[in-house]
Parts: C-alpha cells; structure tokens; sequence
C-alpha cells in the first residue's frame, strides 16, 4: 500500500491569519496520525508564512508515524532539518517569495550542490528525497547525487487529468521504470486529490509514499478531517 502523508501547510496558514493558536497545529498532527495517516509533511519557507521554523521543531514530539520536512536547503534551512532529524528530507528547489513549489530540481546542472547537502543529512539518519519534474534524465541526475527517493512533481498530471486527459500520465510511469531501474524510492506529490489519487498510484510503478495538503485539506471543509483521511488510504490501497 502506498503511504499517506498529509501536509500541514495550510493549518498554520489559517492559524496565522487571525495570531494565536487556532487551529492547533499540534493537536492537528495528532489527529491527523490517529485517523490513519502514515506520515506528517511541512514545507517550512524563510518567511514563515504559514509553518514556522519552531513548529518544526514542536512537532519533532507529536509526530511518531513518518516525518517529512521540505524545502530549499539554504543554510537555516539545513540547520533546522539536522536539529529536527526528521525520518525524511524532500529538497525543493522553491524560489524565495514563491506561492508555491513549481518545478523540480535540474539534477544535471546542481548535482554536485545536491550531492554535498545529500551526504550531510546522510551521516545524520536523515532519508533524503528530491522534487523533481517526470524527466527520465533528471531521474538519472537524481541516481547520481546518492539520493534515496525522488518525489515525483504531478502538477502537470493533475491539470491534464483535469481536462480529461487521462494520457498526461505517460511521462510519470516513464520516470517511475527508470527509477525503478535505478533504485530509487518513488514519492509523489502537488495537485494530488481525491479524484485522481487512484488513477496515478495505480499506474505508477513503485509508489512508495504520496505528500497531499492543498486538496485534502480543502475536501475536509466539506467531508471532514478523519473522512477524507480514510478515504485517501482507501484509494492508496
């Protein structure tokens, strides 16, 4: 079965619209582990907009299932992951100020940066993935740098699948053969929802984890946390 871990983003984006501390993040992530969920993911970004770097380090205490922490592996940011020493580190190649992650890593041209951050959190226990686009040559790139995992960017899966084009899943079981070739864990992630969920991990080789916040999080205003949480490890059966 493939593995569900939800990203929090969101909850700390809705708690810092008004200060203070509603909703929980903390009790949040708790929740989230006792309905099912297999893994907690933040994306922490410089100006902490919505998770803050200290919320990365409360939730080191609540999260006993898979953590993930995401990012650009700028200096406090590596910092941060090396204090937390979370079971996971997905390297996204965010631009400072982006709305959100929107590309994956050229693996070719920054694979030497990626291979000097790679080992670091390696001598710390740290499993290390790295966001990259369905290229079978970044794929390659990735292989290189010693990462364990790559965490596949489906954003353009979801747009086709979106518009009826259920072909747009092509490039995405190419990218997981090679990867599967090379040895490389499978992990997915951006515009995954409850309605094309079944149809990408059925058709991925290999599918070892998927990161959802945006739609899960927006699905639960209307069906409710602990719901939509079963029915994502449904559809990942």
């Amino acid at each position: 079965m493939t593995k569900l871990s939800v990203n929090i983003n969101k909850i700390a984006t809705l708690r810092n619209s008004r200060g203070g501390n509603v909703p929980d993040l903390l009790k949040v992530a708790k929740d989230i582990q006792h309905f099912g969920a297999d893994g907690i993911t933040i994306h922490p970004r410089p100006d902490e907009r919505h998770i803050r770097y200290q919320d990365a380090r409360d939730l080191k205490s609540v999260v006993y299932t898979e953590y993930n922490i995401e990012g650009n592996p700028q200096h406090n940011f590596i910092d941060l992951v090396l204090e937390c020493k979370p079971t996971q580190v997905t390297l996204v190649p965010d631009a400072i100020g982006a709305l959100t992650s929107n590309a994956g890593w050229d693996t070719v041209k920054h694979q030497s940066y990626l291979l000097e951050v790679i080992q670091e959190f390696q001598r710390n226990g740290i499993r290390t993935s790295i966001f990259v686009d369905a290229d079978e040559k970044m794929i390659e790139g990735a292989k290189a740098t010693g990462t364990e995992r790559i965490e596949l960017y489906t954003e353009s899966f979801a747009h086709e699948y979106g518009l009826g084009n259920k072909n747009g899943i092509e490039p995405y079981v190419k990218a997981a053969v090679k990867a599967n070739e090379l040895g490389l864990g499978i992990n997915a992630g951006h515009d995954l929802s409850l309605d094309n969920i079944k149809f990408f991990k059925d058709n991925i080789p290999g599918l070892l984890e998927v990161s959802i916040g945006h739609a899960l999080i927006s699905e639960s205003l209307y069906l409710g946390l602990e719901n939509v949480v079963n029915m994502y490890l449904q559809k990942l059966k």
